[in-house]
């Protein structure tokens, strides 16, 4: 559940009492300040509801001064709200599939896209454990390397973004993921230049092939990811599918090309590429399958053009990567030297 405190001047009442009815509380109190100029409402709600008393409020407030809203989670309350299933209207069951409101999904995700020193850390040392389990074909180790690599948050801020029509957020969604992606190849690369490779490793030689069983499980990454997200849900696990689709192919191009095998490191290069485009793809469908969009007319037209050119894009690209990939499988000595 989620509570809602709304400061705002005591003039608007009326219009923030029926804005508040409208978003189908569970509970809600009104208290006037001492100088009665200011009130605070207190909404409790269900997850997945009051976007639309968040869009009300901002429309109302957004040019005004001497308002805050503030949105808190809450653990729990009593009485419980439990309704019975007879009383469960139509109403109610059109609204049956809810999702986080669009502030708290902007707020996760590009607190996980901004390029901090904690983000590159993390970067470097995922790259060196993926680069260690990779080259000793150690799975667990593999599966370490994904658990701490902080990739999943750029590719969710581009996705969303991009179903917001933000173009400042995509590029600092891009810039975050275009430097975490080439920190950690760097990384590995320096490490296969300066350590011998073991070119027999079972766990780097996977990564060096491209399948549909390829596609499919980055798509199912991006959507698991996008759907988490929107319910409300922690993503932290699927940040490691997410994970599994861009770490260990980018380190084993980086070993293979250190080693000086430039077809291999070509063939999981455009593995990386590729698995990247499947994630943004699903996940941004998912995004549009669940309503996210922005709150303002405009901002939607905008929106909706932005989205329809990256689906375009990434599809194209879909189709474009796997059949070079497939090429390059089936043309080894053109890429070798």
């Amino acid at each position: 559940m989620k509570n809602i405190k709304l400061t705002y001047p005591a003039s608007y009442q009326k219009r923030v009492e029926t804005a508040v009815k409208n978003a189908n509380p569970i509970d809600w109190s009104c208290d006037t300040e001492p100088d009665e100029n200011r009130q605070t409402v207190h909404v409790l709600l269900e997850d997945g509801e009051g976007q639309s008393l968040m869009d009300a409020v901002q429309n109302m407030f957004s040019s005004k001064d001497q308002w805050r809203l503030t949105l808190f989670d809450v653990e729990a309350t009593l009485p419980r709200n439990e309704k019975p299933p007879s009383e469960t209207s139509d109403e109610d069951k059109k609204k049956s599939r809810k999702q986080a409101m669009r502030e708290t999904l902007v707020e996760e995700v590009m607190g996980g896209s901004k390029l901090t020193v904690d983000f590159i850390v993390l970067t470097v040392l995922s790259a060196i454990v993926a680069a260690i389990g990779l080259n000793e074909n150690n799975v667990a180790v593999v599966i370490g390397a994904m658990v701490i690599a902080p990739l999943l948050g750029p590719i969710l801020g581009f996705s969303l973004a991009s179903a917001l029509g933000s173009g400042q957020m995509m590029l600092q969604s891009a810039r975050t993921a275009i430097t975490g992606l080439a920190i950690g190849f760097g990384t590995v690369f320096f490490l296969a230049i300066l350590f011998p490779v073991n070119l027999d490793s079972q766990e780097l030689i996977a990564r060096t092939h491209i399948s549909p069983e390829v596609i499919a499980l980055a798509l199912a990454s991006g959507a698991a990811a996008a759907l988490s997200l929107t319910g409300g849900l922690s993503s932290s696990l699927v940040g490691v599918m997410v994970a599994v689709a861009l770490l260990p192919p980018s380190a084993a191009s980086a070993m293979y090309l250190g080693a000086g095998d430039t077809r291999n490191a070509a063939i999981a290069a455009i593995l990386v590429l590729l698995n990247v485009v499947c994630v943004l793809l699903s996940t941004q469908i998912v995004f549009v399958w669940k309503g996210v969009q922005p709150r303002r007319w405009l901002q939607k037209q905008n929106a909706a053009k932005s989205r329809r050119i990256n689906l375009a894009v990434w599809a194209v690209l879909l189709v474009g990567l796997f059949a070079l990939g497939l090429w390059l499988n089936d043309h080894a000595d053109i890429v070798s030297i």
